[in-house]
C-alpha cells in the first residue's frame, strides 16, 4: 500500500499551472453563425406554458401528492402574506453597519414568493394565484436596483445599472415567469418585465466592457460570478429578446466570457472554489447551456467538449462522505448539491455516478427555492440508477495539486485523506 501511495503521489505531484493555455471552446461561436442557427431553428419552448394543461397535469402526477401539497401550502401562505418592504434606508444599512442579511433577506423572500406562486398556478391552473403573483412581480420590477448592497454600496445610479449575481438571477426569474404565465397575466406586466430586463441587463451588458466578472484580467480574475451573471443575462435574453441579431450578439459575448470561466478549472476539471461554488457557478452554466442548445437546435452546444464532462465530475471526485466535501480555502465542507442539476448532467453527459449522488442530497436548499431551480426540479428528474455511489480509491487534480485518498471507498466510515500541495 505504501509503495502504491508513493507512486501515486510522487509520479504525479508536478507543478502544473492552474490556468493552462487552451484553444477557445465557446468563443468560436461568432454572432453571425449564432444568428444563422437561431433563424434556422424554431424549437418548442424549453418548458411548457401553464396553458398546456396536459403537460402540467403530467408533471403534477409525476411529482406526487406530498410534494404538491407542500408547494401549495407555501403558495397559499404567500398569497395572503404582505410583500416585504425594501426601503432605501434598509439598503444603506449595509454601508453603515455591514449587514447584508437585513436587505438580502426580504429581497430573497420576494423572489421565493414569486417562485412558489408561479409554480402553484402552473400546477393548479385555476387562476387563484394570479393576483398575488402580479403584486409580487410588479414590486420586484419597481425595486430601484436588483443588486445586493454588498455589491453596489450606494443607492442606485439609474443611469449606470450594476449587473451582479442578484440582478442576473432576478432577470431570469422574471423572464421564466413570463415564459410560463405571460399569456395569463396582465399584459402590462409582460411589457414591464421586458423594459426592466432590457435597461438593467441587456443594454449595459452589450454597451459596457467594465463588468468585473465578464473577462479575466490580472487584477480581477474571474470566478463563479462569470457563469451566474452570463447565464442570468443571456438566459433572460433567450426568453425575451425578439431580435435574432441582438440575441446573437449577447450569446456570442456570453460564450467568449464563459471560456474565461472554464479556464478557472484545472486540466482535471477541478475548481479551487470547491464543490459548493461549483454547484452555484457550473449550475448556472448548465442552465444556459441547456437554453442555448435548445434554442439553436444544438447547433451551438456548450457541452460538446470532453473537458466539460471532466468539470461535471468534480463533486463525485471530491466527496469525503455523504454530504461532506473537500473544503480547502474558504470552501464549505457541508454541501447540498442541487438535485435537478445532478440529474440533468447525469443524463446529458452520461454520468450515472452523478445520479447516484442524488441519494446523498437532502433537497429543499436555498438555491432550490429559486424559480430557476424549482422549475427544473419538476422537469429534470432522473430515473432510478442501480447501485449506490462509490468514489474512486484515489483522485487527483494536477493544476491545483489536490489529492484525495480513500482507505476503503466501499466503507462510508473509512478514513479519507485530502491534501493540497502548492501555496
Amino acid at each position: 500500500e505504501s509503495t502504491a501511495a508513493q507512486t501515486f503521489c510522487f509520479d504525479r505531484l508536478r507543478s502544473v499551472p492552474m490556468k493552462e493555455t487552451r484553444d477557445t471552446m465557446l468563443g468560436r461561436h461568432d454572432p453571425a453563425s449564432i444568428e444563422r442557427a437561431l433563424n434556422e431553428t424554431s424549437p418548442p419552448l424549453p418548458f411548457p406554458p401553464a396553458s398546456d394543461r396536459t403537460a402540467w397535469e403530467g408533471v403534477r402526477e409525476a411529482v406526487g401528492e406530498e410534494q404538491f401539497s407542500e408547494l401549495f401550502i407555501r403558495a397559499e401562505s404567500d398569497a395572503q402574506a404582505e410583500i416585504p418592504r425594501l426601503p432605501a434606508t434598509l439598503y444603506l444599512e449595509f454601508s453603515r453597519a455591514g449587514s447584508r442579511e437585513g436587505y438580502e433577506g426580504p429581497a430573497n423572500r420576494r423572489r421565493e414568493m414569486l417562485s412558489n406562486l408561479t409554480l402553484a398556478e402552473c400546477l393548479e391552473g385555476e387562476g387563484r394565484f394570479l393576483d398575488p403573483l402580479l403584486d409580487v412581480a410588479w414590486a420586484i420590477c419597481e425595486e430601484s436596483s436588483w443588486s445586493w448592497p454588498a455589491h453596489q454600496g450606494d443607492l442606485a445610479d439609474m443611469a449606470h445599472p450594476v449587473i451582479d449575481l442578484s440582478v442576473a438571477m432576478t432577470a431570469l426569474h422574471l423572464a421564466e415567469l413570463d415564459l410560463l404565465l405571460g399569456n395569463r397575466l396582465d399584459p402590462a406586466l409582460g411589457r414591464r418585465i421586458r423594459h426592466e430586463v432590457d435597461w438593467r441587463c441587456l443594454a449595459p451588458y452589450l454597451e459596457r466592457h467594465n463588468h468585473p466578472w465578464l473577462f479575466d484580467s490580472p487584477d480581477r480574475p474571474v470566478n463563479n460570478w462569470t457563469a451566474v451573471c452570463n447565464a442570468g443575462v443571456a438566459g433572460a435574453a433567450i426568453h425575451l429578446e425578439p431580435d435574432a441579431a441582438r440575441l446573437a450578439e449577447i450569446l456570442a459575448r456570453a460564450a467568449r466570457s464563459l471560456d474565461d470561466y472554464l479556464s478557472t478549472f484545472d486540466e482535471d476539471g477541478g475548481s479551487s472554489e470547491g464543490p459548493a461554488y461549483w454547484s452555484y457557478g457550473f449550475g448556472y452554466y448548465t442552465v444556459l447551456a441547456h437554453l442555448v442548445g435548445h434554442r439553436t437546435g444544438w447547433k451551438v452546444d456548450f457541452f460538446e467538449d470532453e473537458y466539460v464532462s471532466r468539470i461535471a465530475r468534480f463533486p463525485s471526485r471530491t466527496r469525503l462522505s455523504p454530504g461532506l466535501y473537500v473544503n480547502f480555502s474558504d470552501c464549505d465542507r457541508h454541501v447540498g448539491l442541487i438535485r435537478a442539476h445532478l440529474s440533468y448532467l447525469s443524463r446529458r453527459l452520461d454520468l450515472p455516478d452523478l445520479a447516484r449522488l442524488l441519494a446523498d442530497q437532502p433537497g429543499g436548499g436555498e438555491r432550490e427555492r429559486e424559480l430557476t431551480w424549482a422549475l427544473r426540479e419538476l422537469f429534470w428528474r432522473t430515473e432510478h440508477v442501480d447501485g449506490r455511489f462509490v468514489p474512486a480509491r484515489h483522485d487527483w487534480f494536477g493544476g491545483m495539486m489536490w489529492m484525495v485518498a480513500r482507505q476503503d471507498p466501499e466503507d462510508r466510515g473509512a478514513l479519507v485523506l485530502a491534501t493540497k500541495g502548492g501555496n
